[in-house]
C-alpha cells in the first residue's frame, strides 16, 4: 500500500483504548515454539476470549493459511465461540502479538487513518518480517490512509521502530511509556533517538502532548520494559499501575519508584493524576524461568474488560479493582497462567480499531 504523507497541519489523535471500538484484531496461535510444552491449550485459551469480544464488537482473526483458518474454526466452534462477527484474513505472522507488530490507529479529524512503525522483533529476535507487514495488509484492507513515522539519523532517514504494547494514552494527550524500554542500550529500539525526538514523533503522529516517563517495568518482560504490563490509563486522568508489596521480590523497587513518578506527573492541561494501585499475583514460574504475570495486561473492549488471572489469591482483589474504575463495563476473568509462557498476555495479543466518528 502506498505510504501517505502527513498533512501540513496534521490532526493525528490515538483514542483512548476504552473509547468506542469498531473491532479487535488478534492473529491465531501457531508457533509451537513460544508456549513449548503448553501450546495444546493454546488455542482454546484463544477461543475463550474471542467468545466474549465477538459479544461486543467484531473480531478479525489472522491466520497463516486455509488450514489453520479451518483448525481454527473448528476450535471455536468446539467452544461456542464461533459467531458472525468474526471475519479470518490468510496473511502469515512469526508471532502472535499484534499489540506490537499490527498498526496503531489514529483518528485523522473525523476519520480513521493507520501509523505504520516498523517492527524489528523487540530488537531481540530474527523473525520478525512477516509480522512487520501486517500494518500494510491491514491498511490495504481496511482502504486507510498510513502514515509511516521516521527520524533523521545520521543524515538519513529511518523508520521509527515502536510497539503498541510500549506506551498507553489517555486520548487527551497524554502517554505513559518507559525509559527501559524506548532508551535503555539493551533491546535498543532507535539508536540515537533520545526523550526529545520522541516526544517530538509522539506529537506528530499522535497527537501526545506530554509524555509521562516511568522507570523500569517488570521482571520477566521479554520486551525489556513494556508499559502495559505496570500502569495503564483506565480514564483521562486515572492510572492503574502496578505495586509489589513485597520487599523481597525484584518488582518492589522498580514499581514503587513508577508510583511515586505517577504521583508527581501532570496531564497535559498540569492536572495531577489519580493514581490507583493494582496488585500483583505471586511470582509464576516456569521450568525456572520468571514469566511477565501482570494484571495490568488487561484488555478494554465494548462494553467489557479481559483481566488476566493466575489462580493467585490477588486474582479477586485485581478484579474488583478494574470493576470499580470500569462501572459501565463488565470485568472478565481470563485464565493465564499457561497463557504467559508465551510471555504475554491479553493486551499483548489485541489490537483496537476505533469506530469512526
Amino acid at each position: 500500500m502506498s505510504r501517505s504523507k502527513l498533512p501540513k497541519h496534521p490532526k493525528l489523535r490515538m483514542p483512548a483504548e476504552w473509547e468506542p471500538h469498531e473491532a479487535t484484531w488478534i492473529a491465531w496461535p501457531h508457533n509451537e515454539n513460544d508456549w513449548p510444552g503448553k501450546f495444546a491449550c493454546i488455542p482454546h485459551i484463544y477461543a475463550e476470549i474471542v467468545r466474549h469480544l465477538a459479544r461486543a464488537e467484531k473480531v478479525h482473526i489472522i491466520v497463516n493459511d486455509a488450514a489453520s483458518e479451518r483448525r481454527s474454526r473448528k476450535i471455536l466452534k468446539e467452544c461456542g465461540a464461533l459467531a458472525a462477527s468474526i471475519r479470518f484474513h490468510r496473511w502469515p505472522t512469526d508471532r502472535v502479538w499484534t499489540r506490537d507488530s499490527g498498526p496503531i490507529f489514529v483518528r485523522n479529524g473525523n476519520k480513521l487513518a493507520i501509523t505504520n512503525w516498523r517492527f524489528n522483533g523487540w530488537a531481540k529476535y530474527p523473525n520478525h518480517k512477516n509480522d512487520d507487514l501486517l500494518p500494510d495488509h491491514v491498511g490495504e484492507f481496511l482502504g486507510l490512509p498510513e502514515f509511516a513515522p521516521a527520524a533523521i539519523r545520521r543524515e538519513k532517514i529511518h523508520q521509527v521502530v515502536l510497539e503498541g504494547g510500549s506506551i498507553d494514552v489517555n486520548g487527551r494527550g497524554t502517554m505513559l511509556t518507559t525509559e527501559e524500554c524506548l532508551l535503555a542500550k539493551q533491546q535498543q529500539r532507535n539508536p540515537g533517538l533520545g526523550k526529545e525526538d520522541y516526544e517530538q514523533i509522539f506529537e506528530k503522529y499522535l497527537g501526545v502532548k506530554q509524555v509521562i516517563w516511568l522507570g523500569r517495568g517488570i521482571d520477566g518482560d521479554d520486551t525489556h520494559g513494556h508499559v502495559d504490563d505496570i500502569s495503564r490509563f483506565v480514564g483521562p486522568r486515572t492510572v492503574l499501575t502496578a505495586i509489589e508489596a513485597d520487599r523481597r521480590d525484584k518488582n518492589h523497587v522498580p514499581l514503587k519508584e513508577n508510583f511515586k513518578r505517577l504521583r508527581r506527573a501532570t496531564d497535559k492541561d498540569g492536572k495531577r493524576l489519580e493514581v490507583i494501585e493494582l496488585p500483583m499475583p505471586s511470582p509464576v514460574y516456569h521450568q525456572g524461568q520468571r514469566l511477565p504475570a501482570s494484571y495490568a495486561n488487561f484488555y478494554i473492549a465494548n462494553g467489557i474488560v479481559l483481566v488476566p488471572i493466575f489462580g493467585d489469591p490477588n486474582d479477586g482483589v485485581a478484579l474488583d479493582i478494574v470493576a470499580q474504575v470500569f462501572p459501565t463495563r463488565t470485568a472478565v476473568p481470563i485464565y493465564c497462567r499457561d497463557f504467559i509462557w508465551g510471555l504475554g498476555a491479553i493486551h499483548c495479543m489485541t489490537q483496537q480499531q476505533p469506530a469512526i466518528e
